[in-house]
């Protein structure tokens, strides 16, 4: 059961902290984000200049890999989730890495009512998807970020042919993907996203697809956001 007003899903919970113990396994069911890491870095830099220096968020940062990522490039992190699991994995993996990264178990909207405007760079990348009320992660990252400063955001368009590539194929047929980890109703159209970030003072700055071909096996990105997409976005000064 999840205790009215919190912004979670405890079944959702559950499964990825089921999943915590391979999140640093190349091999494992987290094969893919591991795959897709470099991609997701080398895109957050182009958006914002480069990470170095910069206060960075990490929003549903699960085992740490995007976090240490942009740890490694220079960037000062703080990455949040709710499962306890996830996290306990990835403060363990940044101290064996001898990077420092602050590591807390908050909500998204209790981080944004603590510490409006304290972040350069907010990121919010596979999530949203994930929980019951994305619009509201959404109005968070735009409250967390600074004037100026950059939110970025990536997830799963509800089309039919996301649900044939990244559900039936990528959960059953191939299994690049755990079972289950995503349902169709719960992805998410790219104004689904834009509207609460316009209402929350972000303009948005860039649209990109990510894309898989299983004939090469190589993933990309470019134009095309029928399936996976990145969304990145501005917070307008004031």
């Amino acid at each position: 059961m999840n205790t009215p007003g919190e912004n979670i899903d405890s079944r959702e919970i559950a499964h990825f902290d089921a999943l915590a113990t391979e999140w640093w396994d190349p091999h494992g069911s987290s094969a893919p984000l591991h795959r897709i890491n470099p991609l997701r870095l080398d895109y957050i830099e182009r958006q914002c200049g480069g990470l170095r220096d910069l206060r960075v968020l990490d929003v549903g940062c699960g085992g740490g890999l995007l976090s240490e990522g942009m740890a490694e490039r220079g960037a000062q992190v703080t990455g949040i989730d709710l499962a306890s699991e996830a996290l306990a994995v990835a403060h363990k993996h940044a101290t064996q890495s001898g990077l420092e990264i602050n590591y807390r178990q908050i909500a998204a909207e209790a981080l944004a009512a603590e510490q409006p405007t304290s972040f350069d760079l907010v990121t919010c990348l596979e999530m949203l998807e994930h929980v019951p009320a994305p619009a509201a992660i959404v109005r968070a990252c735009g409250q967390l970020v600074r004037p100026g400063g950059h939110v970025i955001f990536s997830t799963i368009n509800r089309t039919p042919r996301a649900w044939a590539l990244a559900i039936v194929a990528a959960e059953h047929l191939l299994g690049m993907v755990p079972r289950g980890t995503h349902s169709y109703e719960r992805l998410l159209r790219p104004s689904e996203i834009a509207t609460p970030a316009r209402d929350s003072g972000l303009e948005i700055t860039d649209l990109t697809g990510l894309h898989y071909n299983p004939l090469t096996d190589v993933f990309r990105l470019g134009p095309g956001v029928e399936v996976n997409y990145f969304m990145s976005c501005r917070r307008m000064e004031q």
